[in-house]
């Protein structure tokens, strides 16, 4: 028996909720027992007055305002909020399966500690008193062993003041590592410290651009804020914006764009420097912006650009025709508020400082920093000021110790973070070792590169806690799992969306009642800092993460209750005259900070070309998520077979390619890397460039359920870590690889 689309739709989330999720392309199965059989715990919620909770989804960085409609106290479907600015009332296949998260069963119910050897799956419920016992008895003893450095804690953690009572519970408690999860703002903020001089996220005015160059962003394939680029790319259709696609792969964005250049990876810098070249060659700069509010143009930038990257020196590395660069260049600079743009994919990972800045350097020639329809610097929107910490003696040492990542030294002065170099330094052991780590809203077993080579670090740490909601790969290898509460079930304020140019304050309020004995990550920090006692209980003096949230959010919080939003739109970002703090007070196309770097270097993909004579590229789509959380179990149903079939991933690859190592459509093939191999199937595709093997991110999960877990490869596995020699993040898009016929 086959099932339409409405009935899967019903099944999905409940029938008396009366659910279309339309125009999304659901996958459709031809077997109707796997929805009534396999998933019994589908809720189906009493019929009753329907009532609507707004609040914010935080399963992604988009940041998106969405109405939670109930029956009773049940959820029973989630929509876009319609007046948000972010989403304007629509919303992403993810953020539609959030009740999937919370009603799933692959939630952890209880407190959990290991009850075996790590890793084995082996844990037994404890309460909660007896969970943070063992937490504080665990910091007492490092700290009376006198290395309160040697306890660290990765959050990826979307709230503001969740992320700030972090930070204050490490420096009480004397440890400098607290590590975030990093992503394409990351490298963003660490260009506009550099050229700009200021402390500041990126906000593109993607809605008033008249011409779009996007290098590798997936601005229909995930990036920044979804939603809002879909929304976007619609109103660009209707102004004829021209939008232009340079990428190695025909993605979503490509296909959609007005223009897709093909370029060889790992050679986008060179292509947008060979691009200013021919903008300052035939002086199509905006003469103004340059002459009176940049430093190092004609010092060393210009000449940097003569001596190198003329577009038939470009065009060798890039593959792409000088003729074709002249064209981009043109257009580009003659158009009416044109916006150049980075971030591959989804922007989940951080990438090369070479090609952001010289993507900021075109935005730069053509003057759309901080213009209509450019990219603006967004400040940050300060929290309202705590009690000030007094660390005591064990404290105030242990924050002198170096951090372990590198960030903040010598080699990394602007970095604040490098969580792709944290795995190395555990395994090295040096400066020392860590005895305990936090958890928060990450899943770096998963999520970083190299894969087994960070499983094994991690292991290696005497004590993990994981706060994890889900049974994920790296709650599996922890000691103690203190289940947070899901997005749905909690309140706490959420700072800005990815990528938008206005200040925006999101309040997350709780749609329902918490499921199951979880607790806000926020209060189980309180009390573990009253557990400790002494200087660190001193500086959290609030009852509960509730209590601490008013009075970081103030008055704001009754009107972000109301509204579960607060947006400046009045915000205009600062003029030329006063928007660069740099030293020269000018924007720096070659920043001193970087006298002794090669800010525009090159960054070539990991592995000698003689033994792995083609290129891996990673790609993302928006039916599966590849960060912290693992795809809800439907949503992997809407997966193509070109992409996942049966246990296999899908590579994608040119005819030519495949021809060359005899490979056909279909055909099970042997992937290897310099970092590990995998068994994929093959689909032959003129959308990849020859040489180009490309592979979706986000499958390969070994935790979860039997929905999401053996389903793929994690091509984390397979690609290692590059560090930027600028930042010191992960600049990795790639690696070199080889196939076999299995």
């Amino acid at each position: 028996m086959k099932i339409d689309r409405r009935c899967f739709l019903s099944l999905s989330v409940g029938a008396g909720a009366g659910i279309t999720l339309s125009p999304l392309p659901w996958k459709i199965t031809d077997d109707l027992s796997i929805w009534t059989q396999n998933w019994p715990w589908t809720p189906v919620p009493p019929t009753g007055e329907i009532t609507t909770v707004n609040t914010i989804c935080t399963l992604c960085p988009g940041g998106c305002g969405i109405s939670v409609k109930k029956v009773e106290s049940r959820a029973i479907k989630i929509e876009g909020m319609k007046d948000h600015p972010v989403n304007q009332g629509g919303i992403c296949s993810l953020g539609l399966s959030g009740l999937q998260l919370l009603y799933g069963p692959t939630r952890i119910k209880t407190p959990q500690k290991r009850a075996g050897e790590r890793g084995s799956g082996q844990w037994m419920p404890i309460s909660w008193d007896q969970a943070i016992a063992e937490v504080a008895e665990k910091l007492n003893a490092v700290r009376t062993a006198g290395a309160p450095q040697s306890v660290a804690c990765i959050s990826g953690a979307a709230s503001a003041t969740v992320s700030r009572l972090i930070d204050r519970f490490m420096t009480a408690y004397g440890s400098p590592n607290k590590l975030t999860v990093p992503t394409f703002i990351d490298s963003y903020r660490t260009t506009l410290q550099l050229m700009n001089g200021v402390a500041a996220n990126p906000g593109f005015d993607l809605e008033r651009a008249g011409y779009i160059l996007s290098f590798g962003g997936g601005l229909l394939d995930g990036w920044g804020s979804p939603v809002r680029t879909f929304k976007a790319n619609t109103g660009w259709k209707k102004s004829k914006t021209r939008v232009v696609q340079i990428e190695s792969r025909l993605s979503r964005t490509a296909a959609k764009a007005d223009v897709w250049i093909t370029v060889n990876p790992g050679t986008e810098t060179d292509l947008a420097l060979g691009i200013a070249h021919v903008i300052i060659k035939e002086s199509l700069f905006n003469a103004d912006f340059i002459k009176n509010y940049t430093a190092g143009f004609n010092e060393g930038f210009k000449k940097l650009i003569f001596d190198n990257y003329s577009p038939e020196t470009v065009s060798k590395t890039t593959g792409v025709d000088p003729a074709a660069i002249t064209m981009i260049a043109r257009d580009f600079a003659k158009a009416k508020k044109p916006l150049a743009i980075s971030g591959k994919g989804q922007g989940n990972v951080p990438g090369g400082m070479n090609e952001f800045m010289a993507v900021h350097a075109l935005n730069a020639l053509v003057g759309s920093i901080n213009r209509e329809g450019g990219i603006w610097a967004v400040t940050d929107t300060p929290g309202r000021d705590w009690p000030e910490i007094q660390p005591d003696a064990i404290a105030d040492a242990g924050m002198k110790q170096p951090r372990l990542d590198g960030a903040g030294t010598r080699a990394f002065p602007i970095s604040a973070s490098l969580l792709n170099q944290f795995p190395s330094a555990l395994a090295s052991g040096k400066p020392y070792p860590i005895e305990a780590l936090f958890m928060v809203e990450s899943n770096p077993v998963f999520t970083l590169a190299d894969t087994q080579a960070s499983y094994d670090a991690l292991k290696k740490i005497p004590f993990i806690v994981s706060f994890s909601s889900f049974m994920d790969e790296s709650a599996a290898i922890a000691d103690l799992i203190l289940p947070n509460h899901v997005y749905l079930e909690r309140m706490e304020d959420v700072a800005g969306a990815a990528g938008f140019n206005y200040p925006l304050t999101g309040l997350c309020q709780p749609v329902v009642k918490p499921q199951l004995d979880t607790r806000h990550v926020g209060d189980v920090f309180i009390l573990l800092a009253q557990e400790l006692g002494g200087a660190i209980a001193e500086a959290f003096p609030w009852e509960s993460f509730e209590t601490c949230l008013e009075e970081s959010l103030g008055d704001q919080l009754e009107i972000l209750k109301k509204k579960s939003y607060v947006v400046d739109q009045t915000f205009k970002p600062d003029s030329w005259q006063t928007a660069f703090q740099t030293p020269t007070q000018k924007f720096e196309f070659l920043p001193a900070d970087l006298a002794a770097a090669k800010p525009f270097a090159s960054i070539k993909p990991e592995g000698d070309a003689s033994m792995f004579p083609v290129i891996l590229l990673p790609y993302d789509t928006m039916r599966i998520s590849s960060g912290y959380i693992g795809n809800p179990s439907f949503l992997t149903k809407t997966i193509e077979d070109t992409v996942l079939k049966g246990a296999y991933s899908v590579i994608e690859i040119n005819p030519k390619t495949a021809q060359t190592f005899s490979l056909k459509e279909g055909d099970t093939a042997t992937l290897q890397t310099p970092k590990g191999q995998a068994a994929v199937k093959v689909h032959i595709d003129q959308g990849v460039m020859p040489g180009i093997i490309a592979l979706p991110r986000g499958l390969g999960h070994v935790a979860y359920d039997n929905y999401l877990a053996g389903k793929g490869v994690n091509i984390n596995r397979l690609i290692g870590s590059v560090p930027d020699p600028v930042s010191g993040l992960d600049a990795a898009w790639g690696i070199r690889a080889k196939l076999s016929k299995a």
